[in-house]
């Protein structure tokens, strides 16, 4: 079927009971057979190649204890989990690039992939071609290893990135709306010389006075590139653009892939180092998670230079073999809507800010097309949640993730959804939830969430220690960071996040949530604006 179908619970509660002894076989490919059910979504092949990878035996273990239904409920999460691990474990290792040609193959080169609105769409031929045309002649010029990227969402960034990436060369995508004392701590910390950009796009954005601001650095124009191209560089690209693998940098998986920025609110940005393998996992684990398929059209309106928006809608609708429309400013609240609706948009990945400035210009039939509609970033609220389901009859899933992350952690899905939890953690990541003294866990494990993953980032670049990546602790064969927030784990593993750590006060040895204390003060005085700082106390602490 191409993703994980709805899991019965009889057969994982008879090897339970069996005490049987299960053996993980997952086959992959059969998706393109003429025997698969479906039909028109994915490209049909009379000999597809299979692939069939087996695991090493297992067992599900359930407690005894529980009710007789419960029981069964309990071996059936189990399996689907231990099914969603398979899906992401087999995944194969690629470089970006290599993920680019490898979904090209399968989908079919003239496959559209993304439009912007302003010239011809992209299909993964498009995509290619054009990528090798901009590296060869970006090949010609002189920079660092990691370079920076000023461009918003539009073919000519994604272009641009895959051109990097063809290159080996790491690009740095610089968040132009941070301000220049953050674009030039992020630019030190890479060790980059070099910022590759649009005319056009500094005219359009009002960026001018930024440029200005970085004549220490070499700046690329897109435009003055396309004057350079000679006929014997388009006979050059002609023949690498048929040869591609051949003139394809030669990466790991495990390699420097991309560099972002975190937002810089304890301090000067921190570069967030993350490798193909990465990025790359977590994409795998989103598919695993949500049926995706070609027949999806993304509506992507994050900015790529935030994780959400590289991994989610960039990269994903590459490796799903979906179409992805890349719309620039993610505040345009009256056009978004309206875009969704003209392309019949299928998905859309968001925040809880910008879902509710949508919900506020969106005619009712306006996302009649939406099958998913994922928040992240930040806390869903509770009248977002209300006013998607009353005007528009969508049930929002929330996630939970970071930067670091690559970025996704736990998400909600029609296979597993709670309200007012962010979803099950995705698959093969392992947390670790570290006692936080004066909060006592009640019926459900709660503490500091530290995960460890293949998604988590290599480390952090600092302007403080140019070019120096300080690499992510291991735990247990894989990175791991420690997120600082306060979360609860169910038995059913929802996650539920109580709070930052830094956002709790300790009084008397108990941890009083700033937060709860924020929303207690807003619902007894709503007339005023209320905040809650923490100040030592000589006594009380």
């Amino acid at each position: 079927t191409g993703s994980l179908m709805k899991v019965y619970s009889g057969a994982a509660f008879a090897a339970t009971k069996t005490q049987a002894t299960i053996i993980p076989v997952h086959i992959s490919g059969a998706k393109h057979s003429y025997f698969s059910r479906l039909k028109g979504v994915f490209k049909r092949q009379l000999f597809p190649q299979l692939q069939m990878t087996i695991f090493p035996p297992t067992s599900i273990a359930i407690n005894e204890d529980l009710p007789v239904r419960e029981r069964r409920d309990d071996a059936k999460d189990k399996m689907y989990q231990l099914m969603l691990n398979m899906l992401v474990e087999d995944r194969e290792k690629m470089s970006l690039y290599e993920m680019l040609l490898n979904a090209r193959k399968t989908f079919g080169k003239s496959k559209m992939l993304y439009e912007d609105g302003i010239g011809a769409g992209l299909t993964y031929n498009g995509l290619v071609k054009k990528s090798v045309a901009l590296a060869h002649l970006l090949s010609k010029q002189n920079y660092s290893q990691r370079v920076g990227l000023l461009l918003p969402n539009s073919n000519a960034g994604v272009i641009t990135f895959y051109a990097l990436q063809y290159q080996g060369k790491v690009p740095a995508m610089l968040n132009y709306t941070a301000g220049i004392r953050a674009i030039k701590a992020g630019l030190t910390a890479c060790q980059t010389d070099t910022i590759i950009t649009s005319r056009q796009f500094i005219e359009k954005a009002d960026l001018s006075g930024v440029l200005a601001e970085l004549s220490e650095y070499k700046i690329i124009y897109l435009e003055d590139l396309r004057q350079l191209l000679t006929f014997t560089d388009k006979l050059s690209v002609f023949y690498k653009s048929l040869l591609p693998y051949r003139y394809l940098a030669k990466q790991n998986a495990d390699d420097e892939a991309v560099v972002l920025f975190t937002s810089g609110s304890e301090g000067l940005p921190k570069g967030v180092v993350h490798s193909h393998s990465s990025v790359m996992t977590n994409v795998a684990q989103i598919q695993a998670t949500y049926d995706i398929t070609p027949k999806d059209k993304f509506m992507m309106c994050l900015p790529m230079f935030h994780i959400f928006g590289l991994t989610t809608g960039t990269l994903l609708p590459v490796a799903a073999g979906a179409e992805a429309f890349l719309y620039a400013n993610p505040l345009h609240y009256r056009a978004i809507p309206e875009v969704v609706y003209d392309r019949g948009c299928t998905v859309l990945f968001s925040t809880s800010t910008f879902l509710k400035g949508y919900a506020r210009f969106a005619d009712p039939y306006d996302f009649h097309c939406l099958r998913y509609v994922i928040a992240g970033a930040e806390k869903l609220s509770d009248e977002v949640v209300k006013t998607y389901y009353d005007k528009f009859g969508l049930r929002i899933m929330e996630g939970y993730g970071a930067t670091e992350t690559a970025p996704v952690i736990a998400v909600a899905s029609p296979m597993a959804f709670q309200r007012s939890s962010v979803g099950r953690v995705l698959p093969n990541i392992t947390t670790h939830l570290e006692p936080v003294e004066g909060i006592d866990a009640g019926k459900h494990p709660i503490g500091r969430l530290v995960v460890a993953a293949d998604s988590v980032m290599l480390g952090y670049l600092r302007a403080e220690n140019p070019g120096v990546i300080e690499h992510s602790p291991v735990i247990d064969g894989k990175r791991s960071y420690d997120t600082g927030d306060i979360v609860e784990i169910d038995d059913k593993g929802f996650v539920y996040i109580k709070g930052r750590a830094k956002r709790f006060a300790k009084i008397a040895g108990e941890m009083v949530s700033l937060d709860s204390v924020e929303k207690l003060a807003i619902a007894t005085s709503n007339d005023c604006h209320h905040a809650v700082i923490n100040i030592p106390d000589e006594k009380k602490g």
